[in-house]
């Protein structure tokens, strides 16, 4: 599908927190202020997937020297450092009509490739068990049940060293 990927812009603040509620259960769901935070302190590993001018889908994440993501990261923005090893992924959205056709791919190749081009070591996350096998894919590790707790769920930890 052609897709256009850019770095999000605050003006994608109320699209994206809308594509976040469709995406993850309440409990597991970005706020918008937690948007408008992330929008405005890491831009430069927040990625939009547009079709028509219309956001599809996103990825971003912070970028920490922590080998493992921890639910801090997930909503104090000031733990994000910008020269960091690591590039986390917080969510990767693509809304329903869109999905299983390479977008979701598309963007973690997107950021894969931002990662490397800035000097990470590595690109970090966490996931729930039946998405191993996808994040596998790409060449992420599991690394085991995840300390985050985020949102009641159990997480596993995945890396991919670059």
């Amino acid at each position: 599908m052609n897709i256009k990927i850019r770095q999000v812009s605050i003006k994608d603040l109320d699209e994206v927190a809308k594509i976040e509620k469709i995406c993850f259960p309440e409990a597991e769901a970005a706020a918008r202020e937690s948007f408008e935070k992330r929008i405005k302190t890491f831009p430069e590993s927040f990625f939009v997937a547009e079709k028509d001018k219309k956001i599809i889908g996103f990825i971003n994440g912070c970028i920490t020297n922590e080998a493992t993501i921890y639910d801090e990261l997930y909503e104090n923005s000031l733990l994000h450092v910008k020269d960091g090893a690591y590039q986390t992924i917080f969510g990767l959205d693509v809304i329903p009509d869109y999905r299983n056709q390479g977008i979701a791919a598309q963007l973690m190749n997107y950021m894969i490739k931002a990662a490397k081009g800035s000097g990470r070591k590595g690109v970090i996350l966490t996931c729930k068990e039946k998405l191993i096998h996808y994040y596998s894919k790409f060449g992420y590790v599991n690394k085991g049940i995840s300390r985050s707790v985020h949102g009641g769920a159990r997480w596993y930890d995945m890396i991919l060293e670059l």
